[in-house]
């Protein structure tokens, strides 16, 4: 295709994204070697945890090529996905007896209404150009979404090391398609945090180390979601009633004032999760949690993990009757994991004044 071609196609994509729901299409260059050494020194530093899909595939997340080989370009997405109708977050954390849960996950599981419509999007320009070599990514292989899209002039990286826009904040997802069209990239935007440091103050394990660097071993995300095992002690009454993901760092950052709420019904509130009471989370069986949370992102850390982030913030609830009765109920549950959360819940229970 011609260079004049291949500007306008750039132009249609950018079109069709928005009409398949995205908030902002964008396109860089595979080149990631500025991000690469820090993404090692990251790895080296044991920040990833038990994450070992980070450093499972060498040089694949930071060299495109190599993992598509023939891609030449990324064109990256971005799509709100905050929902309009849910409780206020703030008044669901100051609420020791509800359960917060990332505004991310209250609707349906991003993976596949992300996906589905990136596919679309490639098929799409399949349909004006013919055949070409595409593969789409969310959130689902060795990619490095956020360095891909501020190459591509969605936003910048925040100092929580999240995407921010200045017109819709960072309450939005990322997708990627790798392709072999050579499309004119478009040129990066500058950072806006200044000397704003709210998202490092407010976090509530101080994971945010340093500007721009996370250790996940600390993050709350990371202990609720991501870690199959048992909860550091000592971090467990920092996670307060955040039973699934954490949304401190972009609550408090000054840019989410401009963000967008979600334009696609998929991300509505289910099960009203938004505001639920841990009490009545805490009481399903392992039948009502897959039941109630098909489709749910939530639905992956299993029935198990769900009640041992729920134990730790019963634990963290002030002293009650009912938050008791609860975990009693479960002191003999077969899982170990689940029951030594319990006993320690129990205990703060009784000795909390």
């Amino acid at each position: 295709m011609h260079e004049r071609d291949l500007r306008r196609l750039a132009g249609q994509i950018k079109h069709w994204g928005r009409e398949l729901g995205f908030a902002a299409v964008g396109i860089a260059d595979g080149d990631l070697s500025a991000a690469e050494a820090g993404l090692q020194e990251w790895l080296d530093r044991g920040f990833h945890g038990e994450m070992d899909y980070m450093a499972a595939h060498g040089t694949k997340r930071s060299r495109p090529a190599e993992l598509v080989p023939g891609t030449v370009r990324i064109i990256s997405a971005r799509l709100d996905y905050f929902p309009p109708a849910s409780a206020d977050p703030h008044e669901v954390l100051n609420d020791a007896d509800a359960a917060y849960v990332s505004r991310y996950a209250l609707g349906r599981d991003y993976h596949k209404v992300l996906r589905n419509r990136l596919q679309s999007l490639a098929e799409k320009i399949g349909t004006e150009v013919g055949a070409h070599h595409f593969r789409v990514f969310t959130d689902s292989a060795p990619v490095l979404e956020v360095e891909l899209a501020a190459k591509s002039g969605l936003g910048w990286r925040g100092k929580h090391t999240l995407l921010l826009n200045r017109q819709h904040g960072s309450w939005f997802f990322l997708g990627e398609i790798y392709t072999d069209l050579p499309l004119p990239v478009d040129a990066p935007e500058a950072g806006h945090c200044g000397t704003c440091s709210a998202c490092i103050d407010i976090c509530p394990t101080q994971a945010i180390v340093a500007p721009y660097t996370l250790d996940a071993r600390r993050c709350i995300s990371y202990l609720t979601i991501e870690l199959k095992g048992s909860i550091p002690t000592e971090l467990r009454p920092l996670l307060g009633n955040r039973i699934y993901g954490c949304d401190d760092c972009q609550l408090v950052c000054p840019w989410n004032r401009f963000a967008q709420t979600a334009a696609l019904p998929d991300f509505e509130v289910r099960n009203g999760l938004d505001s639920a009471q841990l009490v009545e989370l805490f009481a399903w069986s392992e039948t009502d949690f897959n039941d109630r949370l098909a489709g749910s992102p939530i639905r992956r850390i299993g029935h198990e993990r769900w009640l041992r982030n729920i134990a730790v913030a019963l634990g963290n609830a002030p002293p009650a009757p009912a938050t008791q009765a609860a975990l009693g109920a479960r002191v003999d549950h077969p899982s170990e994991l689940v029951r030594e959360h319990v006993a320690w819940a129990l205990a703060r229970q009784q000795t909390t004044p």
